[in-house]
């Protein structure tokens, strides 16, 4: 089973709008990553940037085509609320659940991260896999 493409629109649906009224910009709790899902031949190819994330602290799960991508990000800094003119970087707990556009091999997944990319490459399932077709000359 193959699934469409989804487009990110950072406009829509003001996911983090509401939130941000709420708690305000200083909360530096909980936010969602970007990423990016694209496919090769045998596999289905997730990236994150997760910039300043220790690789150790992120938890990767992949439940029924679902990739769940979780973890917590800390603010080595002390400064002082009142001393930012602008805090945009995001700090605290993030998650994010994605549905894979097909069916996968979740236990043969890997993932590693290199200068703040996560890339987790998970192989595809033999049966959404392309079939050739030899044609035989009579």
């Amino acid at each position: 089973m193959t699934r469409g493409l989804i487009n990110f629109s950072p406009n829509f649906p003001f996911r983090d709008f509401d939130k941000i009224l709420e708690e305000g910009m200083w909360s530096g709790t909980d936010f969602t990553p970007a990423i990016d899902v694209y496919q090769d031949n045998d596999n289905v190819i997730v990236e994150a940037p997760l910039a300043g994330v220790d690789p150790a602290k992120v938890d990767i799960t992949i439940e029924n085509d679902v990739l769940t991508i979780s973890g917590h990000a800390e603010d080595e800094k002390e400064v002082k609320r009142e001393d930012y003119y602008r805090k945009e970087v995001r700090k605290g707990s993030f998650s994010r659940s994605v549905i894979l556009p097909m069916s996968v091999k979740a236990d043969a997944a890997e993932a590693h991260s290199e200068k703040g990319m996560l890339k987790i490459v998970i192989p595809k399932a033999e049966e959404v896999k392309p079939k050739k077709i030899a044609v035989k000359i009579k």
